[in-house]
């Protein structure tokens, strides 16, 4: 029973925590959410341009060789 007890007065502890929790509006999650889109965007095309980058001079080392 001390196992249920316990797990109950978790879950309210847990619910009073969460009252205390100051949200995000709408707008702010919308213009986090195309920030963090961008910024994966140009990181991806960041590394593709690496990639590319150091695999031309791999390929151009191992075929001199």
């Amino acid at each position: 029973m001390a196992a249920i007890n316990n797990a109950i007065q978790f879950f309210k502890e847990a619910y009073v925590e969460l009252t205390k929790v100051t949200w995000l509006g709408k707008k702010e999650v919308i213009a986090t959410t195309i920030v963090v889109v961008v910024f994966i965007i140009i990181l991806a095309l960041f590394v593709s341009f690496v990639d590319v980058i150091l695999s031309g001079i791999l390929g151009t080392i191992l075929n001199l060789r």
